[in-house]
């Protein structure tokens, strides 16, 4: 049955391989079931059930990617895109997480008829890698500054706007551990560094009184204070258009370039770099994005720890299904997910970003005209603390230094259309 579903013979591997490679995938990213409900958590969201929804979201993006798609590739709440949720749309934009999560829905939506009408490809093609990038490294370094302010590390100042914390506060002090910790712990070879970090974080502030021991297993919490709680009354709003936009655009582009690079490790890309079985691949993710808003969470998307299952020799979608099992079995871990306090996620937050980051190698920093967006990007994510905002701001400047450089030609119609359309939303929303 297995050799009929993902043929594993076919793929030059086998039951035991497929089955350690979802293991290995598993314990690079099993983060996310503590940061995620933290995030959220700021949000106003019942921290329990979000924990439900991003198990239950995150096993069912990895069983339609493993059945379906036949990818080894796993999936669960994305990184960058609940900060985006909780920092953005909740708090900086004053939306209630009802009408937050109606917005990840109707993305979602959008993106399956995207994947169904084939015109993904004309978006990611038309859009410049420069900014592709940008946007990715500046979601980098907004979440490393959600990191250090979790930690106490950088407070607010009303002379200089931001300074630097109380260093010596245990917060601080174990939010630098949790990063130095984890990075020390990756650079080793540790497949599950970041959740040993976390781990042992947790276990000092218990230690130290800091957090409460509540146990380590029991039932899963219930799901009903986030289940089906989406509020479309508010997101149909011309403010909110940018917001589905937002969602749209970051888990497109983050999906596409995570299967381009899981693709190329696994060897899966056919010699004209094609990726086989991409659109069931592209529906797995955003069927998963529709469902986790009805449970209750923020996109979900491919991950790109899925390389080191890969490179732990995972080949098909048996992969992906053992990462879905095992997130089912994590529901069990409830209370151990509620007992981690912020400052135990920031070193998972900032080696993310790190990760994020690492694109910006590719830039031609030598041509002022595609740098400079770049890092207008990036600088204006943070310091606005709005991705939404530096992706506007982003578009925009890219379109203006062109046009002012003389390589106006160079733009694509659809940059030039969305520069304009973000720029009407900062006249008419000042």
């Amino acid at each position: 049955m297995l050799e009929k579903l993902f043929q594993l013979k076919e793929n030059g591997t086998d039951f035991r391989t497929e089955v350690i490679a979802g293991l290995t995938t598993f314990l690079t990213m099993a983060y996310v079931i503590f940061v995620n409900p933290a995030i959220l958590a700021d949000a106003g969201m019942d921290k329990g059930a979000v924990f439900v929804a991003t198990c239950i979201a995150a096993a069912i993006g990895c069983f339609i990617m493993g059945f379906v798609a036949n990818f080894p590739i796993a999936q669960a709440p994305g990184m960058g895109l609940n900060a985006f949720f909780t920092y953005t749309v909740v708090l900086g934009m004053g939306h209630t997480w009802q009408v937050a999560l109606a917005a990840v829905f109707m993305s979602g939506v959008l993106f399956i008829l995207l994947s169904l009408c084939k015109i993904r490809e004309l978006i990611i093609n038309s859009i410049p890698l420069s900014l592709r990038t940008g946007i990715s490294a500046g979601i980098g370094l907004f979440l490393a500054f959600i990191a250090l302010k979790n930690s106490g590390i950088v407070v607010d100042n009303p002379a200089t706007l931001l300074s630097i914390g109380h260093i010596n506060s245990f917060p601080a002090a174990m939010g630098a551990l949790a990063l130095f910790l984890t990075i020390a712990l990756v650079h080793r070879g540790y497949k599950a560094a970041v959740m040993i970090a976390i781990l042992a974080v947790t276990t000092l502030a218990l230690l130290f009184g800091e957090v409460q021991y509540a146990g380590i297993m029991s039932m899963p919490p219930s799901l009903a204070p986030t289940f089906l709680q989406l509020d479309f009354s508010g997101a149909f709003d011309i403010g909110m258009l940018s917001v589905v936009f937002a969602f749209l655009f970051v888990d497109l582009f983050d999906t596409a370039g995570t299967l381009v690079g899981v693709s190329q490790k696994a060897g899966i890309m056919d010699k004209d770099g094609n990726i086989p079985r991409l659109n069931k691949a592209l529906l797995a993710d955003s069927t998963a994005t529709s469902v986790g808003a009805l449970l209750g969470t923020s996109n979900t998307t491919s991950y790109i720890e899925s390389v080191a299952g890969v490179a732990a020799g995972g080949r098909t979608g048996l992969t992906a299904v053992v990462v879905g099992i095992l997130f089912l079995l994590a529901l069990f871990f409830a209370p151990l997910a509620g007992m981690v306090p912020a400052y135990a996620t920031a070193g998972a937050l900032f080696y993310v970003a790190i990760l994020m980051m690492s694109g910006l190698v590719s830039i031609d920093w030598r041509d002022l005209t595609e740098a400079a967006p770049v890092v207008v990007v990036c600088l204006l994510m943070p310091l606005t603390f709005s991705i939404a905002d530096g992706i506007s701001l982003g578009f925009i400047s890219y379109a203006a230094i062109k046009l002012l450089s003389g390589k106006g030609r160079d733009v694509h119609i659809s940059v030039w259309v969305l520069a304009a359309l973000f720029t009407l939303k900062f006249i008419f929303t000042a």
